[in-house]
């Protein structure tokens, strides 16, 4: 895969490969290339539906900003519990996305025959 192409340049990719003996050298790949990535599960209408996106987004940002600062520590042990649970899960699924600030220009698909019905919702883009 390469990423040379001068219109390509200075935009935002995503690396989408969700079988499991692809997951890690996906991430992998898409942390040294300085790239989005999914990994594990493709959430419905990730691109397709922004805006909810982008919600779970700001809420995993503000999660994490208060797990680091020690704000889950204050909570009662259940309220601590649901939220660093629902930390993992948004870790899980959005980690590889969390600096994403719009939508991609250049997906990029591996084993595309699968995810024909991705390939159609993008066309919209």
């Amino acid at each position: 895969m390469s990423f040379t192409n001068k219109g390509l340049r200075g935009k935002q990719f995503l690396i989408v490969g969700t079988k499991n003996k692809e997951g890690d050298s996906v991430a992998w790949a898409a942390i040294r290339a300085r790239c989005h990535y999914v990994n594990k599960k493709w959430l419905g209408g990730m691109l397709t539906n922004w805006s909810t996106t982008e919600t779970r987004l700001h809420k995993f940002r503000d999660l994490r900003t208060e797990q680091k600062t020690g704000g889950l520590s204050h909570l009662p042990k259940r309220d601590a519990a649901m939220l660093k649970r629902q930390l993992s899960q948004l870790q899980t699924y959005l980690g590889g996305i969390k600096y994403m600030t719009g939508l991609i220009v250049f997906p990029y698909l591996l084993h595309q025959k699968p995810n024909h019905k991705f390939l159609i919702k993008n066309e919209q883009f």
